[in-house]
């Protein structure tokens, strides 16, 4: 959900942001849930999207080499990503821990590497929809997009409210 969200911001300014989603655990190549693309679907900024386009992908190497940064939902997912990339580390936050303790003062590098000296934790988790009903994945979804706006706040783009 939050590729297509951060895209959509980026999008909204004529920002030019290269964006690319992996998962931690998925089944490559899976088609997204009808569950997500329906939350997707309730939030009305992010206007006419491709969600029968996508396919879940399994972060890599490669992945981890051409990204800036790696924003995780779970403090779990930073763990996993830090320990099997050893260039991952210093690019691999919490989305919620990155929005709430990033010096708004400095530049994104210097948010990044402030922000990713930090311990992930549980507190900071976006709950995981999975298994939920379609009323949790819609909560997950509208948690997204308003962290999806402040990160982009942070990171230099206006987004739209």
């Amino acid at each position: 959900m939050l590729g297509y969200m951060l895209a959509a911001l980026a999008e909204g300014t004529g920002e030019q942001r290269s964006i690319r989603t992996a998962g931690t655990f998925v089944t490559e190549g899976s088609a997204m849930s009808s569950r997500t693309r329906d939350a997707l679907l309730g939030i009305d900024e992010l206007g006419e999207r491709r969600y029968g386009a996508h396919r879940s992908h399994q972060i890599n190497e490669d992945d981890v080499e051409w990204s800036d940064v790696i924003l995780a939902s779970e403090a779990d997912h930073v763990r996993y990503v830090r320990s099997q990339f050893d260039d991952a580390n210093a690019k691999t936050v919490q989305l919620v821990q990155f929005v709430r303790s990033a010096p708004i003062d400095l530049p994104f590098a210097d948010q990044l590497a402030a922000v990713s000296e930090l311990d992930p934790s549980p507190t900071f988790d976006v709950i995981d929809p999975a298994g939920g009903d379609q009323a949790v994945y819609d909560a997950c979804a509208s948690q997204l997009w308003d962290l999806a706006k402040a990160f982009a706040l942070l990171v230099g783009e206006d987004p739209r409210s």
